[in-house]
């Protein structure tokens, strides 16, 4: 086995606005490749037919998909951050969260100094978390 990597697929073209934020955010974060569908393909002209970008040098991989799904992401599956710092981790946070949906407010829980979950604007999950 070569390597093990998160795939994320988007809905309505959603891909690119979702590296471009997270990328922006996380520093050592950047977008790698990036294949577009073109005229007559099966997906939308323009859109992500794959992707590959890195959260702090994790990578990832994603696409717009072309076929309208009855699922999107679950917060059963999601991207767990150790942050350094109160305020790396609320910056995160405020940022991820907005216009998403708070699934566990930042606070202490007992098993973490602070620990917040969400999902954000696109419906990904991310807990964040601040080590004792």
């Amino acid at each position: 086995m070569a390597k093990v990597t998160p795939f994320l697929m988007f809905q309505d073209g959603q891909a690119e606005e979702a590296m471009n934020f997270y990328t922006s955010l996380i520093e050592n974060s950047n977008i790698t490749n990036i294949v577009r569908y073109g005229p007559d393909e099966a997906g939308e002209e323009g859109t992500v037919m794959q992707a590959t970008f890195t959260i702090n040098d994790q990578e990832f991989m994603c696409i717009d998909s072309n076929i309208k799904h009855e699922f999107s992401f679950t917060p059963s599956f999601s991207i767990y951050v150790m942050c350094n710092t109160e305020e790396e981790m609320d910056r995160l946070y405020n940022n991820l969260v907005d216009g998403g949906q708070e699934l566990m407010p930042l606070d202490d829980y007992g098993f973490s100094k602070k620990f917040g979950w969400l999902n954000d604007r696109f419906g990904v999950s991310w807990q964040l978390n601040l080590p004792n």
